[in-house]
């Protein structure tokens, strides 16, 4: 769907807010990476410690541990990837436009039954990791949006939504004038 179709159904586009798609994918990598060689010096040195109650043991369970937490973060992050692929939000007067891989979804904002935006995330590198901010958005339907921080200026998008639902006041599209 173009932005002509949803400004004639949802009013002037306002700005639009795209998910980093990119950087959702080198993570996936790095931890994939990370969780392969744990695994990949995890497995010998647990082979080799059988039967020693020596430091090996430790040594193979730390290097597992690594492994396995690093194989399913880095698959978890792989399928949101995949799941968000060209994920952005399209805020216009009336509503805005969810659109993922192609399919774009128009969601008037009496469809919102509730945005609820979660605040910063004190553990270390959470900015970094896309959870520092996080935002969801609940469909009258049940349907559930989270948008985090691989999506620029989550911040403005959750404070967006929030106003026009909970409070309502819409914003402005472009080339509209304010009635003073």
């Amino acid at each position: 769907m173009r932005r002509t179709e949803a400004a004639r159904q949802l009013g002037g586009f306002v700005r639009e807010h795209r998910t980093d798609g990119g950087r959702r994918l080198r993570q996936a990598g790095i931890m994939l990476v990370v969780g392969a060689v744990g695994t990949a010096f995890g497995v010998p040195v647990a082979v080799a410690s059988v039967g020693t109650t020596e430091g090996a043991p430790k040594l193979a369970g730390l290097l597992l541990g690594v492994g396995v937490v690093g194989l399913g973060l880095g698959i978890w992050r792989l399928v949101q990837a995949f799941r968000t692929r060209e994920q952005s939000f399209d805020i216009h007067e009336r509503g805005l436009t969810h659109r993922v891989a192609g399919t774009a979804t128009l969601i008037p904002w009496q469809d919102i039954a509730s945005v609820g935006a979660h605040g910063e995330d004190g553990r270390p590198l959470a900015e970094a990791r896309g959870m520092g901010f996080t935002c969801d958005i609940t469909l009258n339907e049940g349907r559930r949006i989270r948008v985090d921080t691989f999506t620029e200026d989550v911040r403005q998008l959750a404070q967006t939504a929030h106003r026009a639902v909970h409070l309502g006041q819409h914003p402005e599209g472009r080339g509209s004038r304010r009635a003073d």
